[in-house]
């Protein structure tokens, strides 16, 4: 693509201080996106997971997802019926497929933080709610339920 086809041909600086609620259960901090500079095939943003934290289960319609974890330990469980689960901590990449469903947690006392980037350059036109596999999460120490 040249800078003639995209109108937005200046670089632009972010400095992450809004925020805003994803349909997820998070807030997170304004980042890189369509809505604010005009990307066309990415979104990227700082997540923080508050110690007992707990997602929503969604996907993410054809888009791949990122992660980039700077401090703290979480645990997303993942799959057609959330029936894997990975551990994610400072310094670790995790990588989630397009449509794959995923609900990430924060057991520990700390604050989870994280670059995320997905190729959907909307902050939340793909975030698919899957509430109908909220149940198959066992509870885990510390977390709290989902923001309804």
């Amino acid at each position: 693509m040249d800078a003639s086809s995209n109108p937005h041909t200046e670089c632009t600086l972010i400095r992450p201080a809004s925020t805003y609620d994803g349909k997820q259960g998070f807030r997170y901090f304004e980042g890189i996106a369509r809505e604010t500079v005009g990307s066309t095939g990415l979104c990227m943003h700082l997540l923080t997971i508050p110690p007992g934290g707990r997602a929503k289960a969604h996907l993410h319609e054809s888009h791949e997802t990122a992660i980039y974890v700077i401090s703290g330990v979480s645990g997303t469980y993942y799959g057609e019926r959330l029936e894997h689960h990975a551990t994610v901590a400072a310094g670790d990449l995790f990588y989630i497929p397009a449509g794959v469903p995923h609900l990430p947690y924060n057991p520990g006392t700390e604050p989870v933080v994280a670059v995320i980037a997905r190729t959907d350059p909307n902050e939340q036109e793909s975030v698919v709610l899957r509430p109908d596999l909220e149940a198959l999460v066992p509870d885990v120490p510390g977390e709290t339920a989902p923001a309804s």
